[in-house]
């Protein structure tokens, strides 16, 4: 049975102190948890004392980015050994803000992801469509390439280890998101693509996660339809109650 993952965003939030207090407010919450991977992705500078005060948790550290050598003259970035020492074992990689603001493109998200295989980290691998490309009707060719391109010349042994997350770009921060069946839509086609790539053991492995204004109120029905794995959760991941709700979902 594919694991659930509930993974929280926080992109360019909270300072140290902040950070800190809110794994101090989250971790009594989630302890009780049922069969599920709780996941937090604090801003790079937070990496290290989150860690810390996760040491022996149950709750997970990612990174929300990397660069995808160990080291050299890249001014600015963090590598894929400098998470892992601060206790890092997953990464988001290939965020639509990533994409959109960076300019990211699919051959440099299939670096990262080999970067990640290559330091045992687990890649949260980010698809999704804008809504002028939702409206003319090419949502699937756009995940499509998408899916493609971030498996690229990746074996199926390791495949079948990383994490998918369909957000659509215009549900993201935006209060919208996608209905229940808009989702289920989407993740059962992404978990076709995989079957094409890999087969339908190795797709049948591999957990896809829905991110896009996901919240408490909402997460139970997604939750209840079978190709949707978890959520990648952003605002919502800011508040321990919030959140803590999220984790505890139910269907």
């Amino acid at each position: 049975m594919r694991k659930k993952v509930i993974a929280g965003n926080w992109k360019m939030n909270l300072g140290v102190a902040e950070s800190v207090a809110l794994i101090d407010a989250l971790s009594p919450l989630v302890a009780d948890a049922g069969n599920v991977e709780i996941v937090v992705c604090p801003s790079p500078q937070a990496l290290y004392p989150v860690g810390l005060k996760l040491s022996g948790s149950r709750i997970k550290l990612g990174a929300q980015n990397l660069y995808p050598v160990a080291k050299g003259a890249y001014t600015g970035e963090v590598s894929p050994t400098m998470i892992k020492e601060v206790g890092c074992t997953y990464c988001i990689l290939g965020h639509s803000e990533r994409r959109e603001y960076f300019k990211e493109s699919d051959e440099f998200v299939n670096a990262k992801i080999k970067s990640c295989i290559e330091h045992q980290i687990t890649p949260i691998i980010c698809v999704g469509e804008s809504l002028a490309e939702r409206e003319a009707g090419i949502t699937f060719e756009r995940v499509g390439t998408q899916v493609k391109g971030a498996f690229k010349d990746i074996p199926a042994e390791q495949a079948a280890t990383l994490v998918i997350a369909y957000e659509p770009i215009w549900a993201i921060g935006t209060g919208k998101t996608a209905t229940d069946e808009q989702a289920q839509e989407v993740h059962a086609f992404i978990r076709a693509e995989l079957v094409k790539l890999y087969g339908a053991a190795v797709a049948g492995e591999i957990p896809i996660l829905y991110g896009g204004s996901v919240k408490a109120d909402n997460i139970d029905g997604l939750m209840a339809k079978p190709d949707i794995d978890g959520a990648l959760v952003g605002g919502a991941s800011l508040k321990a109650d919030g959140f803590a709700r999220i984790v505890k979902f139910e269907i």
